[in-house]
């Protein structure tokens, strides 16, 4: 059995071996402004057009064609772990399980495992913790002092059917109650029918609502039926003033995927070029390994730039990622895998 090495790793820089880009990316500054909205703008909306051969076949290169390894590996598996809203949404969620959840949020690794990977002075935590409503309260007890938000699923998640009274009710009862980021699920029988005015309204009346709070908008992707329908909802959202756009409530029949993401993160490099506005980007729903993490990582860094490889920018929705993102570093440290019971996520 190999010994356990020391290793001296930092999160993945600029200074990781970086993938080929395929095409000019935008370059935000350290320091963003909250994204505001602007005016619908239906001929842009309508203007999108996916083929979905040609995304497809772009999304398959992505895995094949970029790779890191050994200590750099590592470091980018670090960079994912301050990435992750780590989330249950289960019908039997409990206090105490969320207690767990938020304990293991600001202690994401062993101690013993941090320690074989020299990472204790990085003071690695989770990017949120993600929870129903009637646990924001004991989630954000849990959280005091560690600095790491509160997200909640909102506006009738997963459906996001309810009336809209109750659905704004919900979101304003979220905030009150310390949550910082919110959640919220559209109505995605808008976009099958295209009326994009419809979603426009629902959405910033969505983010006002929100206040100070930041808004992340589910598309339900799996929902919409077609690329271009994401393409143009994701247009849609962010006009309307979304500070995240986010792939799927994970209770889809299909959840984020390549093809999906490539195309959602187009829309955010376009949506900045025009604005100047940098939104950010949340895959969610199936992302379980650490190897199907760092694909998404590739993708983000050949089509937005390191940048947005921040937490302000970029979150991974799961649940059992980071399971499998430890096991990987311990693999990494000790030359083999431990059980997954030495992980566990609560």
């Amino acid at each position: 059995m190999p010994a356990p090495r020391p290793h001296g790793l930092k999160l993945a820089t600029t200074d990781s071996p970086p993938p080929a880009r395929s095409s000019p990316r935008p370059v935000p500054g350290d320091s963003l402004d909250r994204n505001p909205g602007t005016p619908l703008d239906l001929d842009r909306v309508l203007s999108y057009r996916v083929n979905r051969s040609a995304v497809e076949r772009r999304a398959a290169t992505i895995p094949t064609r970029r790779t890191v390894k050994q200590q750099w590996q590592a470091g980018w598996l670090l960079r994912a772990i301050t990435l992750i809203d780590l989330t249950t949404l289960s019908g039997d969620d409990t206090a105490g399980n969320v207690r767990r959840l938020c304990a293991k949020a600001m202690r994401p690794l062993r101690d013993d495992l941090e320690r074989q990977l020299g990472a204790e002075q990085l003071h690695l935590t989770t990017g949120a913790v993600c929870v129903y409503h009637g646990l924001v309260e004991t989630a954000v007890d849990a959280l005091t002092g560690s600095g790491i938000p509160v997200a909640a699923v909102s506006t009738g998640f997963p459906a996001g059917l309810s009336p809209m009274h109750t659905r704004l009710d919900e979101i304003r009862d979220s905030v009150a109650a310390g949550a910082k980021e919110i959640d919220i699920v559209i109505t995605r029988g808008h976009v099958l029918t295209g009326d994009w005015e419809a979603l426009y309204d629902e959405v910033r009346g969505f983010r006002d609502a929100c206040g100070d709070a930041h808004m992340k908008a589910i598309l339900g992707t799996g929902d919409l039926a077609t690329l271009t329908n994401v393409a143009r909802a994701s247009m849609v959202a962010m006009m309307a003033g979304s500070d995240f756009i986010k792939t799927s409530t994970g209770k889809e029949g299909i959840n984020a995927t390549l093809p999906i993401a490539l195309v959602m993160v187009r829309m955010i490099r376009d949506y900045f070029q025009q604005t100047g506005h940098a939104v950010g980007y949340k895959p969610a729903g199936g992302i379980r390994s650490a190897k199907n993490a760092l694909e998404y990582l590739y993708l983000i860094k050949e089509e937005l730039g390191e940048r947005w490889m921040r937490p302000d920018l970029f979150r991974f929705g799961a649940s059992g990622l980071l399971t499998d993102i430890e096991r990987q570093l311990d693999h990494f440290a000790n030359g083999r895998y431990a059980a997954a019971h030495r992980q566990p996520m609560v």
